[in-house]
């Protein structure tokens, strides 16, 4: 993989990673079609270009992790009001990241071969980019709870966690399924959009930090140099990519995405029947 490939993933990745369009699914099918995607650094690298992406949430909404800044009024769960006030808000807010993170922790292991497996196969991105583009265009009608005043719960944390998992399959989009979760849970648009970032956080540094663990034996000093570039550019894509989507969604809601992802989703699926190939073998 050649330097220019590594600039245009890393602007792919920072473009849709917080998009529920599916990162990992445009990365797939940019990979494919420029015939890197058997690459073994090509597969480390569009994992571990996350870090960009991962560091752009953290400079955003660092007053959110730093010192847990909140709008509105702060109700104190009955686990934390043994901690000092202060610490309160903080904790509150770190744990149940942490409890949304752990279904995916614990899948992601015990499933890592055979996501790896499907990370391969366009005809699996296609089918589920059509299908999570027809979910988003219908999203509104489908949840018709109103939205609820209030912070996030433990409970709505836990179910959030597992529509995360569902992302696993390449082509859902991370970001997708957690902001659907959350507007089940009864979260607005914002507000779930804005969890769904904050859980990318520990998700995408546990999945980028294990790929790195398990390769970096095989990585040449230019690759580090690539990796470098790379998750910079994502930073920088991804910070204009967040301040971007929010507004819009907030105005706009989904229908856009959906529409896309049906479009690209049957283009995909053409492409195949057509005799195009575009599997790595």
């Amino acid at each position: 993989m050649d330097l220019i490939h590594a600039i245009a993933l890393a602007i792919i990745e920072g473009l849709t990673e917080f998009l529920p369009v599916s990162s990992t699914g445009h990365m797939i099918i940019y990979s494919s079609l420029a015939g890197i995607a058997g690459n073994e650094f090509t597969k480390l690298y569009t994992v571990d270009v996350q870090f960009g992406c991962i560091l752009s949430v953290l400079v955003l909404y660092h007053r959110r992790f730093m010192t847990n800044a909140r709008t509105g009024t702060f109700t104190v769960p009955s686990y934390l009001k043994s901690f000092p006030p202060k610490l309160q808000p903080m904790l509150d807010f770190y744990s149940k990241i942490l409890i949304a993170f752990l279904p995916a922790a614990v899948i992601g292991f015990l499933l890592n071969d055979f996501i790896d497996s499907l990370l391969e196969n366009v005809v699996v991105v296609a089918i589920m980019l059509l299908l999570g583009g027809i979910i988003l265009v219908f999203i509104d009608r489908i949840v018709t709870r109103q939205p609820k005043d209030g912070d996030v719960t433990v409970a709505d944390a836990i179910r959030i966690g597992f529509f995360q998992c569902i992302a696993m399959v390449p082509g859902v989009s991370r970001s997708a399924a957690t902001i659907i979760g959350g507007m089940f849970q009864g979260l607005t648009r914002t507000q779930a959009a804005e969890f769904s970032f904050f859980l990318a956080v520990p998700t995408m540094a546990a999945a980028s930090g294990y790929k790195l663990l398990k390769t970096y034996k095989l990585l040449q000093p230019a690759d580090y140099q690539t990796l470098l570039i790379g998750n910079v550019i994502a930073f920088i894509v991804g910070m204009l990519a967040i301040r971007g989507f929010v507004g819009f969604l907030t105005r706009y809601g989904f229908k856009v995405f959906g529409y896309y992802r049906i479009v690209l989703g049957l283009l995909l699926l053409g492409l195949v029947a057509a005799g195009v190939k575009l599997d790595v073998i």
